[in-house]
This record gives C-alpha cells, sequence and structure tokens, in this order.
C-alpha cells in the first residue's frame, strides 16, 4: 500500500484532478491506517496537507512538468487510470508503462517510456537517475534542504489562527521530503547523517538525531520539524543575516522542551484568569461603556507578565511600555498593577483630581497612563510605566524610546541592560501607520537606539471593519520587522502556555543581542471595535464563529483538568477568589483616594508653584570659560579652513565682548548649562552643522574624520555634557522620541529642531496631541524646545513659514482676560500649556533656553527661529546682554529713542515681531522717519499684557498697528489682535484697536516668485510708515 500512497503523491504533483484522487483513495487508506497507528505526527502532517490522500483542491501548491497532465486531459487520464488499475492491458502499452512507473516511485517527468510494441508487454524499467533512491551520502544534504525549507517556510503551515477562518495552505511543496529527492522506502529507513553536520550551523542542520538515539528516520525527522516549525507556534528568522542570531534560536526551538511545571501552569492559569474574569466583571458592572477589551487575546497577559519576569531575571529594572486602546485597561489593571479600585470609580465617573484654579480637561480611562515600583521576594526592584497616549495609533513609540533613552543617558547604561522598550501594535495599525517604521528605524542610530525594543502585536485579525486583506498588501502584520533583522514569532492566542513560552523567548533574545523582536499574538476580537459597536455589518462569518468559539481560559483549564494537572474544583475555586477581588475593589472604589502613581509616569514638580521671574545671565568667569573651550581645538586637529575663519572671528568677538551672534550665543547658553550640571540634548536633521551652517556645534578633522565636541571640552570638571545628534531624516518619529526623552526628568535642557520651520507640519500628530495638551489632559510636564526656522527671504511657499498660527491657536489662554503679573503671585506661564517666542536679538534668545531650565516647573517653547538673522549685522549681543542681572524681555521697548521725536509727537506704535523689525528699522532710518516707534514682541504667548499696555501708554496721541510679513489669516495677528485690545481696555482704562499691516489673506504661506516677495515685502514696509492711510484702511496698494 505504501507503493500506492506514494504514486498518488506523484501524480498530485503532476496535477492529478480530484477525480484521479477519489479514484486511488481506497488503495491508500489502509497504508495511511498504518501510519496513523505509529506515528500520531503523521497524521496531522496527512491532515495539514504536507501527504494527502484525499481530495487536491485549487490551493495545492503544485510543480507541474508533465503539461499532458494538466487543464481538460484530466478528465481523459483519470478515466484510463481507473481502467489500468481494473486491468492494465485495457489501455495502450505506452499509459501501462507510465501508470506503472509511477506506483514504482518514479518521478512524474521520468515515468514515461516507449512500449517495447505496439502487441503489449512490460513496461521499461526505470534508469537509476529516474529513480529517487539514495545513497547514504545523499542522505544529508537533502534532509538539510529539507530542515532548512522547514526553517523558512514552516511558518506557513503553522495553526496560528484559533478561530481557523484564515488556514494555512493545504500543501507547501518545500515542505514535502518528496521535492527533496526523498522517496517512499526512505520513510522508515535509519538516514546516514552522522559525521556530515554543518560547521558553525547549529540546531537539526548540525545534528538531526531528533530522539537521541543514534538514527534517525525520515518519519521522525517530518515529524520533529512539523511539531517545531508547524505547531502552534510560527518562527520567522532565516531573513536574519547574522549566523550567530540564527544559532541562538535554533538552539533553543529545535529541542525537546520540557514540559512547565505545576507551578508554573498555576501561574500561568492565575493569570489568565484574572485577565478573563476582568473582562467579564467589567462587560457586567459598565455593560454600555467602551472599554476596547482584551476577549480573544487574554493571553497576552501572562505573556506580558513573563516577559516582565524573565526580563527582570535578566538584569532589566525600568520597563517601558506603548500601547493603544485595545486591551489598556487590562494592561493597566493586571500588568501594571494600577490599582482596580481607581479604575472602577473612572467607570463610575467619579473624580477627585480636578484642579479648581486652573484649565484641566483629563482624559478617557483608556487613554491614561500609570506607574508601578514592583519588588520581588529574592529583592530583585522592577519599575513599570505605561505612557498615556492618544487614539492616534502607534503615535506614542517614539516618546516610549525616547524615555527610555533618558533613563539609558542618566543611568549611563549604554546598550539598554537596565531599561526595555515594550510596544504593543494592532495588526492594522502595525501594518498601516508610517511612525512604526520611523520609531524602528531608530534602533540601530547613535544617540536613538534604546538597546532593543520588544514588540507585541495584539492580533484581532482586523482592524475596526477592515479584514486583514483590506489592511496590508504582505502575509502577516509583522512583516516590517523582516526590515531590521527582527526575529518574529507568531503564536495562537488560545494556546497560553505556547504564549508564555515564546514571550520567554523574546524577552531572552532582547537581552542577548539588545536588537528588536516581534511577538504576533494571533487571536481574535470578541466584540465589535468597542462593546457598543455591531461587527456582523461587516465580518458575519468571523462572528458567527466567534459566538461559537471557548474562551482561551475555558480550554486551557479543560486541557489542565483532561491532564490531571488541576481539578474541577481547583479551576471553580480560583474563579471564584479573583471575582472576589473584584467585587471587594467595586466596594471601595467609591471612597479610593488616588495616588499620582495611579496616573502619572514622571514625578515633575506639579502645579503649586509661582512663576517667578528668573535672572538667567551668567558672570563673567562662566562666561570665559565656555567662550575659551568654543574657540580653542586640540593641537592636532585639522579644520576646515573656512571654519578656521570663523572661529578666529569668533574669538574675537568673544574677547571684545561685541557683535556676538546668535550660534555663539546658543553655544553660551548650552555651555553654561553644562558648567552648572544641565544635561543638553540637540537632534534635528543637519543639528551638528546647522541647516544655515551657522552652529558647528560638532568639528571633523579634515584628516582623520574623526569629531571634535567643544561643549564636551569646556572644563575637566564639568558636570554635564551635550548630546548633538543630526538626525534621520523624520519629524513624527524624531520629535516624539525628544518629547519621551524631555519626559523623564526636569534637569536638562532638549531641544528639536526643524530643518525648516514648516517641515514640523510632518509631526503635528506630535504637536497636537501630546504637546500642547499633555500636561491639561495627563498632568505630563516636559520643557521641550522645539527650534522652527522661519522668515520671508523670498523662498518661496515650502520654506518661509513655521505656521505660527497654528501654535498660537492652540494656546489655552483666554483673550479677554488680563492674567495676574504680580511677582510674589503670578502664575501666567504656569498656568498656560506652552510658551511662543520669537526673539530677535541673540542675548534674548540664550535667556529664552536658559529660563526653560531655572523655573519650578516645566513648560514647552516654541521658538520661532531665525533664517536671517543669524548672520544679520544689526542682530547682534554685546557682553552685558548676559550678565547676571539681565534675564528674558517678554517685550523690547524702542531700541533708538533718541532717533525719534517726543513721545507726545509719536503718530504710530508700531508692534511687530521677529526679523520684519530690522527690515522696519532699516527703511525708518533710510526716510528719515521720526514719528513712528517700533516695539518688539519677543514673547507672543503667554501674552504681555502688562508691557503691551505700559507701551502704548507712553504715547498717548499714537494710533497702534500691527506688523507683520504673513498673510492675514496667518501668523501673530488673530491672536494679539483681540489681546491688545484687552491690555489697553483693562490695564489703561482706554481701549485700543490696532490697525493691521501685512500681507492680505493667501492659502499658500508665501509668494512662489521672487520679484513677486520683494514687491509684497517693500509694500508693506512702506505702509507701516506711510502717512497717506487711515488706520484699519483695507487698500492692497500703497505707493511703492
Amino acid at each position: 500500500m505504501a507503493a500506492s500512497f506514494w504514486a498518488l503523491h506523484a501524480l498530485q504533483k503532476s496535477g492529478l484532478s480530484r477525480v484521479g484522487a477519489g479514484l486511488i483513495r481506497g488503495a491508500s487508506r489502509s497504508w495511511l491506517k498504518e501510519r496513523k497507528a505509529t506515528s500520531p505526527i503523521f497524521n496531522g502532517l496527512v491532515r495539514r496537507g504536507i501527504y494527502r490522500p484525499t481530495g487536491f483542491a485549487t490551493q495545492v501548491r503544485t510543480n507541474v512538468t508533465d503539461s499532458f497532465a494538466t487543464g481538460t486531459s484530466n478528465a481523459y487520464i483519470d478515466a484510463m487510470y481507473l481502467s489500468w488499475k481494473n486491468d492494465p492491458s485495457s489501455v495502450h502499452a505506452s499509459w501501462a508503462a507510465y501508470f506503472e512507473n509511477l506506483d514504482n516511485g518514479v518521478q512524474p517527468e521520468a515515468s514515461f517510456a516507449a512500449p517495447p510494441s505496439l502487441s503489449g508487454g512490460t513496461a521499461v524499467a526505470p534508469s537509476q537517475e529516474a529513480m529517487t533512491g539514495l545513497t547514504a551520502s545523499e542522505d544529508f544534504p537533502r534532509a538539510s534542504l529539507l530542515i532548512r525549507a522547514h526553517q523558512v517556510r514552516g511558518h506557513e503551515m503553522a495553526d496560528l489562527d484559533p478561530l481557523g477562518i484564515y488556514s494555512p495552505p493545504d500543501y507547501i511543496s518545500d515542505l514535502d521530503p518528496f521535492t527533496h529527492g526523498f522517496r517512499k522506502e526512505d520513510w522508515d529507513r535509519g538516514l546516514k547523517l552522522k559525521g556530515h553536520g554543518v560547521e558553525n550551523i547549529t540546531g537539526l542542520c548540525y545534528n538531526a538525531d531528533v530522539n537521541q538515539d543514534g538514527m534517525t528516520t525520515l518519519e521522525e525527522l517530518v515529524n520533529f520539524c512539523q511539531k517545531i516549525y508547524c505547531g502552534k507556534i510560527g518562527f520567522e528568522y532565516m531573513h536574519i543575516r547574522e549566523r550567530e542570531k540564527c544559532n541562538w534560536i535554533r538552539d533553543r526551538i529545535e529541542i525537546h522542551h520540557e514540559p512547565y511545571t505545576k507551578k508554573q501552569k498555576h501561574s500561568i492559569l492565575e493569570r489568565l484568569t484574572f485577565a478573563d474574569v476582568f473582562e467579564r466583571f467589567l462587560a457586567t458592572k459598565f455593560g454600555t461603556a467602551k472599554r476596547f477589551g482584551l476577549e480573544g487575546c487574554e493571553s497576552m497577559i501572562p505573556g506580558m507578565k513573563a516577559l516582565i519576569d524573565r526580563s527582570s531575571e535578566l538584569g532589566v529594572q525600568n520597563v517601558l511600555i506603548g500601547m493603544a486602546h485595545r486591551g489598556r485597561l487590562s494592561v493597566l489593571c493586571n500588568v501594571i498593577r494600577k490599582p482596580a479600585e481607581q479604575i472602577f470609580k473612572e467607570f463610575k465617573g467619579i473624580s477627585d483630581e480636578v484642579p479648581d484654579d486652573w484649565s484641566y480637561s483629563g482624559d478617557v480611562k483608556y487613554h491614561l497612563g500609570t506607574s508601578f515600583d514592583r519588588a520581588y521576594p529574592d529583592g530583585r526592584q522592577l519599575h513599570l510605566e505605561l505612557l498615556a497616549n492618544p487614539s492616534h495609533l502607534e503615535a506614542v513609540n517614539p516618546l516610549v524610546l525616547g524615555k527610555t533613552k533618558a533613563k539609558m543617558y542618566f543611568e549611563g547604561d549604554e546598550m539598554g541592560k537596565n531599561s526595555l522598550p515594550m510596544l504593543i501594535h494592532g495588526d492594522a495599525a502595525i501594518a498601516g501607520q508610517g511612525i512604526v517604521y520611523e520609531s524602528m528605524q531608530m534602533c540601530g542610530l547613535d544617540g536613538y537606539q534604546t538597546g532593543g525594543t520588544i514588540h507585541v502585536v495584539c492580533n484581532n485579525q482586523v482592524g475596526f471593519t477592515a479584514n486583514p486583506d483590506q489592511s496590508r498588501s504582505t502575509l502577516y502584520a509583522s512583516d516590517i520587522g523582516k526590515a531590521f533583522d527582527a526575529p518574529i514569532f507568531h503564536v495562537n492566542a488560545d494556546h497560553p502556555e505556547e504564549v508564555t513560552r515564546v514571550f520567554e523567548l523574546a524577552a531572552e533574545w532582547r537581552a542577548e543581542f539588545h536588537t528588536d523582536v516581534i511577538v504576533d499574538l494571533i487571536g481574535y476580537r470578541r466584540h465589535g471595535h468597542n462593546e457598543i459597536d455591531q461587527p456582523f455589518f461587516t465580518q458575519p462569518a468571523m462572528y458567527q464563529e466567534i459566538g461559537r468559539h471557548p474562551t482561551a481560559l475555558q480550554q486551557y483549564s479543560e486541557q489542565l483538568i483532561k491532564e490531571g494537572t488541576f481539578s474541577e474544583k481547583d479551576i471553580t475555586d480560583l474563579n471564584g477568589t479573583v471575582q472576589e477581588v473584584f467585587e471587594q475593589a467595586f466596594k471601595d472604589a467609591d471612597n479610593y483616594k488616588s495616588q499620582t502613581s495611579d496616573w502619572l509616569t514622571s514625578q515633575f514638580k506639579y502645579r503649586e508653584q509661582v512663576s517667578q521671574t528668573m535672572k538667567t545671565g551668567i558672570d563673567g568667569s562662566m562666561f570665559k570659560t565656555v567662550a575659551s573651550a568654543l574657540t580653542n581645538l586640540p593641537e592636532d586637529f585639522t579644520l576646515h579652513n573656512q571654519l578656521k575663519r570663523i572661529l578666529k572671528a569668533k574669538e574675537q568677538t568673544l574677547t571684545e565682548g561685541q557683535n556676538i551672534d546668535w550660534g555663539t550665543a546658543e553655544a553660551l547658553a548650552f555651555g553654561s548649562l553644562l558648567m552648572e550640571g544641565v544635561h543638553v540634548r540637540l537632534s534635528g536633521q543637519d543639528s551638528e552643522r546647522g541647516t544655515f551652517s551657522h552652529r558647528h556645534a560638532v568639528l571633523h578633522d579634515q584628516k582623520s574624520g574623526s569629531k571634535y565636541v567643544p561643549l564636551n571640552n569646556i572644563s575637566p570638571d564639568q558636570c554635564a555634557y551635550a548630546s548633538i545628534i543630526s538626525s534621520p531624516l523624520s519629524e513624527f518619529g524624531v520629535l516624539g522620541f525628544e518629547l519621551g526623552f524631555s519626559q523623564e526628568t526636569e534637569n536638562q535642557l532638549v531641544l528639536w529642531e526643524a530643518q525648516f520651520g514648516d517641515f514640523s507640519n510632518g509631526a503635528q500628530v506630535i504637536i497636537d496631541q501630546f504637546l500642547s495638551a499633555q500636561e491639561n489632559k495627563w498632568g505630563v510636564q516636559s520643557g521641550l524646545v522645539l527650534l522652527l526656522p522661519h522668515g520671508y527671504q523670498g523662498m518661496g511657499p515650502e520654506h518661509s513659514s513655521c505656521r505660527l498660527e497654528r501654535f498660537l491657536l492652540m494656546c489655552d489662554e483666554e483673550e479677554d482676560i488680563v492674567a495676574d503679573v504680580t511677582e510674589e503671585t503670578r502664575k501666567q506661564v504656569q498656568q498656560s500649556n506652552w510658551q511662543v517666542v520669537n526673539c530677535t536679538t541673540p542675548a534674548n534668545y540664550f535667556h529664552a533656553l536658559r529660563r526653560q531650565v531655572h523655573r519650578d516647573f516645566r513648560k514647552p517653547l516654541i521658538v520661532v527661529a531665525p533664517k536671517d538673522l543669524l548672520r544679520h549685522k544689526l542682530a547682534v549681543s554685546s557682553l552685558e546682554d548676559f550678565g547676571q542681572d539681565r534675564r528674558f524681555q517678554r517685550v523690547i521697548s524702542e531700541a533708538h529713542p533718541t532717533e525719534l521725536a517726543d513721545p507726545e509727537k509719536i503718530r504710530r506704535v508700531v508692534f511687530c515681531s521677529g526679523k520684519v523689525y530690522y527690515e522696519a528699522l532699516t527703511m525708518r532710518r533710510e526716510d528719515e522717519v521720526d514719528d513712528v516707534v517700533l516695539v518688539r514682541m519677543e514673547q507672543i504667548s503667554p501674552f504681555p499684557f502688562d508691557r503691551i499696555a505700559s507701551e502704548v501708554a507712553k504715547y498717548p496721541n499714537a494710533e497702534v498697528v500691527w506688523l507683520q510679513e504673513e498673510p492675514k489669516n496667518q501668523g501673530a495677528w488673530v491672536y494679539v489682535n483681540d489681546r491688545i485690545q484687552t491690555a489697553t481696555r483693562e490695564l489703561n482704562g482706554k481701549e485700543v484697536r490696532p490697525g493691521y499691516v501685512g500681507r492680505d489673506a493667501m492659502a499658500a504661506t508665501a509668494e512662489g516668485y521672487g520679484a513677486v516677495h520683494t514687491r509684497e515685502q517693500t509694500r508693506l514696509l512702506k505702509k507701516v510708515f506711510s502717512k497717506d492711510w487711515k488706520l484699519n484702511e483695507m487698500a492692497r496698494k500703497i505707493p511703492v
């Protein structure tokens, strides 16, 4: 009967139809029965399609070589085969020879032989080359090919879908021993493999003695490969280019695993029970509330806890987690240990954390973060954090990485041995969201690598209402990992022991190689996108199956009872105990007093401090120390000739204390903070040199290519060092990374620089959902600085504007309420969500940066950074401007009063911001205008109500005008207009409505033609000084 099976198998490879298969089904049945009795695994192989005695479905992957055995010829061949089986003489001799050779195991392409005569006779015996018998020396290479085929493609046949909807293919020829030259006689034969191991390759290819008995049959080898690679776990790692890493995985999976002990199984069961009961408890108590439950992937909880435990054993002290809303509540409660009382309290709508002194919105419960410090019985300590995040899927990823990097930096942990980032993705999100790639791209970059991230795909096999074939073009949601040589472990979520095993393996991989690894937990979503959503609208077949499908806890409990590990009473008692835990927490929720650790992941000083105005200058000694380091290089360092001239000029300005430019002032701010023990981190595209070649914070030796950072060589006893990093070409990912970095500690200045200001819109999600509102929603503070180059120089719509109006629109300051600016009680900055400045002097920029650190709280700072002013001859500062008694100026009054008439004769007060001031000053001098005052608003938000009112009061007969380069619907005009009126009305007792001078409203930010830009710029400058127009005149044209 074995011959019939292999003949069937050969015909299957040549395209035999279902009819033909049915004809010989009976002949193979008894042989298959014998195989099943002796090899349970083989039964699975036949069922799964490696050997198929019945039904050749269209998804069978064949290698057809006989053209006559395809298409409409099948019916004819089937009929002849049936006739030949009944009476060999009933068919032509050539067909008789063909069928007989196939039955003897000859491959289809070699089975045809010319008949001896038309009168009959026997078939010609096939040649040795046509037969597939092996010599001893051929066993190993063929076995190696078979093993490698399972290593590469075995995952495609793995049983990964708990629902059985997305089943593996019926047949993959690469996994078929026949494909690699084996024949029927080899199934029970001991293969000659000893002594033929491949050097430097471990696992089965080195030693295929799977039972350690000195002999391996083909049956044993196939069974073992199927068990390892085609079971409930699918391993993908052969895309990894480093042999050492592949060997490491083979050594850990191509073995006989010891079963978990009773104690270990109890731990898995208990954790799974907590996950299951938690979801059912919420469904019972809050049936109409959205919770985005984990049902269908509950085994993620025991998997995550096992991963965290194993990581702790391997030296990890901090675990930082980022995830979206799916399963977040269960992770908060059952993994991070946020008190269940607090979660139930949030469901009940009870809150005692809302401050009554300023705007605080809070957020929905499945967006909140938390932190927890865990102590193990053996004394190990572990800090757990789950970062707060919005509904924007995957947006939190770079923040987790940045915060992890900050922990590594301040702990001196270069490889990430102490801190582990873990990201939990949805299957549709990891495949569809570009931020996933941006974040993973940083995994091997200096300044960004975090020692490897563990990625967990909570794979529901549906994205809201989209099926996998609507969500991605790849086979798996996790295929992005292959771009970064990350091993990928797919696992069936209905099998918690296998889930636990791969989560532990992921932890061990990360500890060993400090690179990314992905666990693809394939389950389902028991309800709709949320619990009140109707999934049958779009996935009726899937949800019919889900309705019949037992939970992972039910299946695992039955398994443990059946194998005798636990009794039914044990299972029932455990369920009851867990239910009681949640019932008690529900009762205690009303009176539970929240702790900040219940929802904060960074313990910054919080809300109570007064926004005192700090002096941010430095003394002469520090100035000289930092200045010297900026211009003195090692003697053997070969500097570019042009840079030599630049440094020489810098040295002269610093020595003389005059004409200090923008880049030098920035370096003085950085250097002085470093000397005070404050870490400085600046990143962005081209930030080492500066987009406009103005910074040169990192110098390159022209001969050796080595780098030298003057800021890190200020003094032998300097307390901190700078990290100046040219980032990858990413805004979303890098800004998110820096925001996460800035959240870790107060004792640092973190800056992100856009190559051009308008490129920041590539990171709009981070700006909108995190930076502008994170303190308002989650109580998370950050002192992150955004440097956004801005200025109209005729460079077109894409390189002129940082979209200042967007940042001002998101400011949460009331336009008709004057903030308290009394020195002892002022909290204006603190009660704002961020600050927006547009400095006009290097010294004021210096003070703005130092002010970020020299205060008792942290706020983001948006710097409308200059381009033209970087080398502008008027935009310079002197030594005195950096002195100890100086500080940031929110408003700079008229700087040249001697050029003007008396205050009573001033006809116009012009408020402006940024580089347009210098253009207006130049024109005022050229046209010898003496009755127009120019006042610079350096801080636009929070609005300087008091200073604006006092400036207007100085000139009793003057009208007020706002001057800007930007179009009227952009820039600061819309923001300052109402506030100027409020300031004058509330503080001066007389409301003044300002006039507007600037470009007319436009859809684009600027003109695309240089000539048009020049004309418009000249027009608005002429207009601001002209006597030929009246306040609020809307006429566009003023004679130039």
